[in-house]
């Protein structure tokens, strides 16, 4: 049970919708909507768990400071795979996050609803709990990514009709077909936003020698990235630094080799959907016929990337409006719903 001190600080603080995400993290709070979206990226002093800045190198502040820093700070991404790769550095962060949504207020203890991957297990379930808790939530519920994804773009999960989201994160794709409130079936695949960054970085080395950063394989990856082919393809200027004497260089690079570079990525996320559909009732495929595949999360915006997986399905896939947010919207709808939904999230003890 709670103690009466824990209740009176949750009178006082504001109840917390939360997408831990790979790369970034987004916090809704009731009736406000989305008050705060920050890379999940925490810079600390090296071998301590001490954040740099004055406390302040969280988010945005540190995902500037990504391959950029000196021999005494380290800039962190404590997610990996839509997992925690790094258990203090998460409580850290997400202690930070809280406090800027309760403008720096340190006494509060507000409720969670955290968006997890499907495919997570229960150990790491548990360091999602405990690190929220530690952070200063009084309770957290957890909710599968597919789940709050479906919600936030406004599918009929609850209709006895098969619903089908693709939720193409940083660290994980969550394939899902939900009916009746409840997932018929999932895959989850640790292929993402962050493989594909993987892959231009990659493309670069073997093809001009030339070795880049996360941050500017990510910029190229949304300038020129496709999945299909562009009626007018693109080019752009790359800099870094050459493998072969050190020194800095610049490139120019096409759409089309970038799309040849993102082809292993995305032919991962068609094999899940492909497996998810395979797995589906009947009578839900028929549903999925006329509705088709919802696409969300940054993955999403990748383009060509909707007609690629139409093409490869024969089903009509659309993208979400918003898809970034589509999670978060998620977790703010069961957070003002709690009630109805409660036998979709699973929970601490209170």
């Amino acid at each position: 049970m709670l103690n009466l001190w824990d209740r009176v600080l949750g009178a006082f603080s504001v109840d917390m919708g939360i997408d831990l995400g790979t790369a970034n993290t987004l916090v809704t709070v009731r009736g406000e909507g989305i008050v705060l979206n920050e890379p999940s990226v925490v810079a600390v002093r090296k071998g301590t768990n001490e954040i740099a800045g004055g406390g302040d190198a969280v988010g945005w502040a540190a995902k500037e400071m990504l391959g950029k820093t000196p021999g005494h700070i380290e800039a962190i991404r404590p997610m990996k795979d839509g997992v925690i790769a790094d258990f203090e550095i998460t409580e850290a962060m997400l202690r930070y996050f809280i406090r800027k949504v309760h403008n720096q207020r340190t006494f509060v203890r507000p409720r969670m609803v955290i968006a997890i991957p499907s495919g997570i297990t229960q150990v790491e379930r548990r360091a999602v709990i405990n690190s929220a808790e530690r952070a200063g939530a009084r309770k957290v519920y957890l909710v599968s990514e597919p789940l709050a994804a479906a919600i936030g773009v406004g599918l009929p999960i609850t209709e006895p009709t098969g619903c089908m989201i693709c939720d193409i994160g940083g660290g994980t794709t969550e394939v899902a077909v939900i009916s009746l409130a409840g997932v018929v079936h999932c895959e989850s695949v640790r292929v993402a936003g962050d493989e594909a960054d993987e892959a231009v970085i990659n493309h670069m080395r073997t093809h001009y020698d030339l070795l880049i950063g996360e941050q500017s394989a990510e910029r190229i990856k949304i300038a020129i990235g496709s999945a299909y082919p562009l009626r007018k393809e693109m080019s752009m200027e790359v800099k870094g630094r050459d493998l072969q004497r050190g020194l800095p260089r610049k490139v120019m690079v096409t759409s089309e080799e970038i799309r040849e570079a993102l082809a292993e990525p995305v032919l991962h996320i068609v094999a899940a959907i492909k497996a998810t559909l395979e797995e589906t009732e009947p009578e839900l495929s028929a549903d999925l016929v006329d509705l088709g595949i919802v696409l969300a999360g940054g993955g999403s915006l990748v383009r060509g990337i909707d007609r690629v997986i139409s093409e490869q399905t024969g089903l009509p896939v659309r993208v979400a409006k918003d898809p970034l947010t589509a999670v978060a919207r998620g977790t703010q709808i069961f957070l003002e719903n709690l009630t109805q939904f409660r036998s979709m999230l699973s929970a601490t003890e209170e």
